[in-house]
């Protein structure tokens, strides 16, 4: 099954890029800022996705442990990146947030290479750090206290939803590689606390968390987006309305091809649809960690570990919030909702899978038992 597991991978994966591009054509052409165009959304998706398939094969062709010797370099990139969200005229205020970077027609987010380079780091720092990951210093604080300098940024952008992506991630890998489970206790629960401090001290934050207590009472401000959602998965039914024919694109459920593009499938493809858009990412999850199981070192363990805990994660919140079972998070659905780096940051994860997969299937047998020893940890 093992040596099988990348093939099933890139299925579902290019399963989830031709139902992200036909839903796209389907509801885009009703967007807002469409500048006219029913197909300007689905050509910058093309565009990107070409750009995301050109850094997929990068990452799977190029070794691996590369971004173990470079991860300072893409940590400090990611610094720079954010920073440059605050700078006037380059970063880009939307809805309140500051999330987004623009030199003339590209812009992108620089918090998906944030994503990138704390995984990097982290696993790095555990990979040459196998017999201190219990300690505290070494285990927790000064890897944690390094994450957050990203954390910290991102917090400032308001994108409390990367914020917690990344924190949970840095708590998987942590948990991979041994840290303490007091330590892990005390991270979830900071991390939690912290977002609901800073949430709650957010009115427009706030208003996410009371409409999610109370969908019906904020059904025309806060809560517009979950109700919105919650009619069109009732409207589509089992069978669905039919590919084209959703009714909630036409500018009553905002951001149909974005964040909210799962309803979409749900009112105009089915459940049936629906559900194997789950089984999709189900399949990216469990082979994602077969082939981080497998892989022939340490780090190449936590890198896979920490690629399908971006993806698995954030597919898991946006299904959760458009379904009403999370509060609002404005996170995309890899692979399908509308977003270039995101799209390209997803595929570049699939990339380092690949990699790690080549590396460990073709390493000849008689170094087989000698990678397993330096690859295990206390918990894998």
């Amino acid at each position: 099954m093992h040596r099988k597991c990348a093939y099933f991978l890139f299925l579902a994966v290019l399963g989830m890029l031709v139902i992200g591009i036909v839903m796209l054509f389907s509801t885009s052409a009703f967007a807002r800022d469409s500048h006219g165009d029913v197909y300007f959304f689905v050509k910058r998706q093309v565009i990107w996705l070409g750009v995301g398939l050109g850094v997929c094969t990068l990452g799977a062709l190029l070794d691996y442990h590369f971004w173990q010797r470079t991860w300072w370099l893409w940590f400090a990139l990611a610094l720079a990146a954010l920073a440059l969200c605050f700078v006037p005229h380059l970063g880009m205020r939307i809805n309140g947030s500051r999330r987004w970077v623009g030199f003339g027609p590209v812009t992108f987010q620089p918090s998906e290479i944030a994503k990138i380079a704390a995984v990097f780091f982290l696993a790095a720092w555990f990979a040459a750090r196998e017999k201190e990951s219990g300690r505290l210093l070494q285990g927790f604080v000064i890897p944690f206290a390094i994450v957050s300098t990203l954390l910290l940024l991102i917090v400032m952008e308001v994108d409390l939803g990367t914020t917690a992506l990344i924190g949970a991630t840095m708590f998987v890998i942590m948990f991979v590689a041994g840290t303490h489970p007091a330590l892990l206790g005390m991270l979830s629960l900071g991390g939690l606390g912290g977002i609901l401090f800073v949430a709650t001290h957010m009115s427009e934050r706030m208003g996410r968390l009371a409409a999610f207590m109370d969908p019906e009472r904020f059904k025309d401000d806060a809560g517009l987006q979950q109700m919105q959602a919650l009619i069109a998965w009732g409207s589509g039914g089992m069978e669905g309305l039919g590919l084209g024919n959703g009714r909630q694109k036409m500018l009553y459920l905002p951001y149909a091809h974005t964040d909210f593009i799962f309803p979409m499938i749900g009112e105009e493809l089915g459940l049936r649809i629906s559900l194997l858009v789950v089984f999709l990412f189900v399949v990216i999850i469990v082979c994602g960690m077969m082939i981080a199981l497998h892989a022939k070192d340490r780090f190449g363990l936590l890198l896979g570990c920490g690629i399908v805990s971006l993806l698995g994660l954030q597919a898991a919140v946006n299904i959760g919030v458009t379904t009403s079972l999370l509060p609002n998070k404005g996170l995309p659905l890899p692979f399908v909702s509308y977003g270039g780096s995101n799209l390209a940051a997803c595929l570049f994860g699939i990339g380092l899978l690949l990699n790690i997969y080549r590396q460990a299937v073709l390493e000849p047998a008689n170094k087989k038992a000698s990678a397993i020893r330096v690859r295990t940890t206390p918990r894998m």
